[in-house]
């Protein structure tokens, strides 16, 4: 299992547009991928638990990625986070 934590900076945190592409960019890896905010944990690639969470801007998210092809969603999903978010 391989993990990061990441500091959102986006003045309007992870809103709709961004969870569908983050669950977009998710759904590319077999690897279980999962968000946790605040000790609450969800499935990365189902756009309405990446919403649940309500990630506003200066809150940090730890994003873990377990299985198969770990290290290459870990790289892909660490960039996409530093693009996007």
């Amino acid at each position: 299992m391989k993990e990061f934590n990441y500091h959102v900076t986006d003045p309007v945190g992870i809103h709709a547009r961004p969870a569908g592409l983050l669950v977009k960019e998710a759904a590319k890896f077999k690897s279980n991928i999962s968000l946790t905010k605040e000790g609450k944990t969800v499935d990365a690639k189902k756009i309405m638990a990446v919403m649940a969470l309500g990630v506003k801007q200066n809150q940090e998210v730890k994003v873990s990625v377990d299985g198969e092809d770990e290290a290459t969603a870990f790289a892909a999903l660490e960039k996409f986070f530093k693009e996007n978010f």
